[in-house]
């Protein structure tokens, strides 16, 4: 909710507001239209602010009648019928204060609902998966709490199980090419993550009655593809892990059970549910992990599950990351930071549907975050695209040894990507040495310690300045990454300037206030970490 009277709101909504006005602004337009035609002057206006509103992502406009108007402009009803921006008239006598209150209760309400259903399905899902047929059980399981279709596909189309209503032709057809999608079958076909699929018609699935296999057998050694159906069973390196596709009345997702690699067969969880249905999306994610582990090469997924085991108990007794390294079977790794977008759901939950989009088990929250974020370490080799429903910062490749580094690296390009509503930052590999590598690391790191000593005991001043130097010095832009108050921001940049006893103004103070926080992120005590100590000592 937020109520302005500005004529341009724009630079403080944040997405999804029920933007409320009682049309003050309006006066202003037909009062400066003195010798044209008012009128004109109002609809152009009226058009302009549409546009923006739809732009800054509203999602709706209500109009107050009385004091100012009684009854809502026709332009502004055609300039967002033009848009498809929803309008609501508020009738004479109801107090904004009022509509917040309602929109809240209701919004209070269906999250509950939400909530409730979701940690219903989850709970489903996991006895499903402690049958004996487990696979088929969580498609069984799964279809009835998203009230549609589901049905695990082989790359080529092949049917493995299904559950739930039948679906049309036109429905199965689409489902055949969102596997080829996410299994690697199709070129461009379509976009992960919210892209339309394209393509011509393929050959019908395979038989409904294909073994699922047990949870011995699985898919690892099982289906392959037909000769003839074009595309392939094999997953293309660097694949979308997750894809979808909309038909009139139904939404398809698509997501990839077992992985990007090369080399390894690739199946799908197709999920043909209402558009209209969010939660669907959450319960597919969970369910898309529980298949994974249930339907993955089991001598495969062995392995790797003793090496991380192995990984984790040589850690608790002491061991360096660089010695476990190789026991988590990959050489580099990038770390991604990710905070859910739009609907949130229980914490496992969010960690299981970024598993399932990022093809990776190695997914925990952020400590002592007080937003929703997950962080996840994925192979090198897996190429990490923008996902739908959340907002990623993806460090560069990494060996073991370098994850603190670039942990802190995914959180900076996590607050930049909020910054600037993107869908995803990625940190750059470093490809040639900057001025850093002209000082003497000890020498630089002696300065930076001895230039934020003030700050050593306030981590929070640390990580606001570090982001609002990042950011270019815009007070919205840090308000928004570190999801605080833009006045905060202000009195912590003040104050921080009072500690440090310095002009942050002037540009050559900048400078170096942003050369000593990177020589301290790089030597492990920078923002990103949020020890801040040891500085002074």
């Amino acid at each position: 909710m937020h109520t302005s009277e500005m004529a341009d709101p724009v630079p403080y909504l944040l997405g999804g507001e029920l933007l409320l006005t009682a049309g003050v602004h309006l006066a202003e337009v037909t009062a400066g239209a003195a010798g044209g035609d008012p009128d004109a002057a109002l609809a152009s206006y009226l058009d302009g602010y549409a546009a923006r509103t739809v732009a800054a992502g509203a999602a709706a406009l209500g109009f107050g009648i009385a004091p100012v108007h009684e009854a809502v402009p026709p332009a502004l009803v055609e300039a967002c019928d033009r848009h498809g921006l929803p309008l609501v008239e508020v009738p004479a006598g109801t107090p904004f204060t009022a509509v917040e209150s309602a929109v809240w209760q209701a919004v209070t309400e269906a999250r509950h609902r939400e909530l409730t259903r979701i940690g219903e399905a989850q709970r489903a899902l996991a006895a499903a998966a402690a049958r004996p047929d487990p696979a088929r059980a969580v498609l069984r399981a799964l279809a009835r709490h998203v009230h549609g279709w589901t049905v695990l596909l082989g790359a080529d189309g092949t049917e493995h199980g299904s559950a739930g209503p039948r679906p049309t032709d036109r429905v199965r057809a689409a489902a055949g090419r969102l596997a080829q999608v996410v299994g690697g079958g199709v070129a461009g076909g379509g976009s992960a993550g919210g892209g339309s699929v394209g393509g011509g018609e393929m050959a019908g699935p395979g038989s409904r009655e294909a073994g699922l296999g047990g949870r011995e057998a699985g898919l690892g050694g099982g289906a392959r593809a037909a000769a003839g159906t074009g595309g392939g069973a094999r997953a293309a390196a660097g694949g979308p892990s997750s894809a979808t596709d909309t038909l009139p009345g139904t939404q398809l997702s698509a997501y990839a059970l077992t992985g990007r690699s090369a080399g390894q067969e690739a199946y799908a969880l197709v999920v043909a549910a209402d558009p209209d249905d969010p939660p669907a999306h959450t319960i597919a994610g969970v369910a898309a992990v529980l298949l994974s582990l249930i339907t993955g090469p089991a001598a495969a997924r062995g392995a790797a599950d003793t090496g991380h085991s192995t990984a984790l108990a040589q850690l608790l007794l002491g061991a360096r990351p660089a010695e476990v390294g190789p026991l988590l079977g990959a050489p580099r790794w990038t770390v991604v930071h990710a905070e859910r977008r739009g609907e949130t759901a229980a914490p496992e939950a969010d960690a299981a549907a970024l598993a399932a989009v990022l093809g990776t088990a190695l997914v925990a929250p952020e400590p002592a975050s007080s937003a929703r974020r997950l962080r996840a370490l994925v192979p090198a080799d897996r190429e990490i695209g923008a996902q739908p429903g959340w907002t990623l910062g993806v460090s560069a490749p990494v060996p073991v040894e370098e994850l603190p580094a670039a942990d802190r690296h995914a959180a900076t390009a996590l607050r930049r990507a909020l910054a600037h509503r993107s869908a995803l930052v990625r940190r750059p590999s470093p490809d040639r040495p900057g001025l850093t590598a002209l000082v003497d690391p000890d020498d630089a790191h002696r300065h930076a310690r001895d230039l934020l000593a003030p700050l050593a005991a306030s981590p929070a001043l640390v990580t606001t300045l570090h982001t609002w130097l990042s950011l270019h010095g815009s007070w919205d832009r840090t308000a928004t990454a570190l999801a605080i108050h833009r006045n905060t921001v202000r009195q912590r940049i003040a104050r921080t300037a009072t500690l440090l006893d310095t002009d942050l103004d002037d540009t050559d103070v900048r400078m170096e206030l942003w050369f000593a926080l990177r020589c301290l992120d790089r030597a492990g005590a920078g923002p990103d970490d949020g020890s801040g100590g040891g500085w002074g000592e």
